[in-house]
């Protein structure tokens, strides 16, 4: 079969494996990313990962500052493409865009849709409870993750997962349904459904803040958020006034009549510390201006002792 020409447009490292089977199996004809963006202590301007892959391969690569820019959009008129693949590019395509390609443009977005539109479906997904997820394949229109569903697959989330572990799962399913999509396209087989109007929800691009926690909060909803929140912006409460990041723990159900920030153990495991409903295990942490460490060290550092109220 005619293998299409594809633009594709990605910048994270989510998008990588989709670029890697579509470079392999058809032809793409030029990337788009984000524009390079300061990193590190010296704010020196580094590439997105996939400009830095796509440059790896010799590719075309676009880093358009603004999609509606005329010049940006006649070069991707000029290249004629049968389609454009979006997958987490992190902007809203234009319809100037959208009516350029032959066969339209295609999202790979991270949820079964209409659940979870928007920036953030793996870490909403976690927060909410979610027992599975998957990927769609989706017809792009001018609105939100609205556009027709064209394919979807299903994987569970497992009660160990977090949103690296969920990502890393759901890139890989990404690239394996982008590639049944195009297939079926070519054959003739591929339908156009469009998206439920009921079961719709939001997932919205994550703030600093959402990472947020109490200890009044249940210890169920504390875990879903430090799962929910790697790597950025991270779950955090306070101690002794300074951030202090929780980057693994684990919900014990426990009955007790302590107070909501009461710790009520500490050993090698981490420190148990009392929630408005059971437990919650902190086992990884970092204050604020310190390194990593478990919390089991964190507690011998800072001479924590077991009764005595979180500070």
């Amino acid at each position: 079969m005619k293998k299409y020409r594809i633009i594709f447009f990605g910048s994270p490292e989510f998008a990588i494996p989709s670029l890697e089977a579509l470079y392999e199996k058809e032809e793409v004809i030029a990337v788009v990313t984000q524009p390079d963006k300061p990193k590190g202590r010296g704010l020196k301007p580094s590439p997105s990962p996939v400009k830095a892959w796509a440059s790896s391969k010799g590719l075309k690569v676009l880093e358009p500052i603004r999609l509606k820019d005329p010049q940006f959009i006649q070069i991707l008129k000029d290249l004629s493409p049968d389609l454009i693949v979006v997958c987490a590019y992190g902007k809203i395509i234009p319809k100037e865009i959208l009516e350029i390609p032959k066969f339209g443009c295609w999202n790979i977005h991270a949820s079964l849709l209409p659940k979870y539109r928007g920036a953030s479906p793996i870490n909403w997904a976690i927060l909410e409870g979610e027992k599975e997820t998957g990927i769609t394949i989706m017809l792009m229109d001018e609105g939100l993750d609205t556009g027709p569903i064209l394919l979807q697959k299903k994987i569970p989330i497992s009660e160990n997962d977090d949103a690296n572990s969920l990502s890393q799962k759901l890139a890989q399913l990404g690239k394996e349904t982008i590639l049944s999509a195009i297939e079926l396209h070519k054959k003739g087989e591929l339908k156009i459904i469009p998206q439920p109007e009921e079961g719709i929800s939001y997932a919205p691009i994550l703030k600093k803040e959402d990472g947020f926690f109490t200890f009044e909060e249940p210890a169920e909803k504390i875990e879903k958020k430090i799962k929910a929140f790697l790597p950025w912006p991270s779950a955090f409460t306070y101690y002794k006034n300074k951030l202090l990041k929780v980057f693994s723990a684990k919900a014990v159900p426990l009955k007790h009549e302590e107070k909501p920030g009461t710790i009520l153990d500490i050993n090698k495991d981490g420190i148990l510390v009392a929630t408005s409903k059971d437990a919650i295990l902190l086992k990884e942490v970092q204050l604020e201006g310190k390194k990593k460490i478990s919390a089991y060290e964190f507690a011998c550092g800072q001479r924590l002792k077991k009764g005595v109220l979180w500070e």
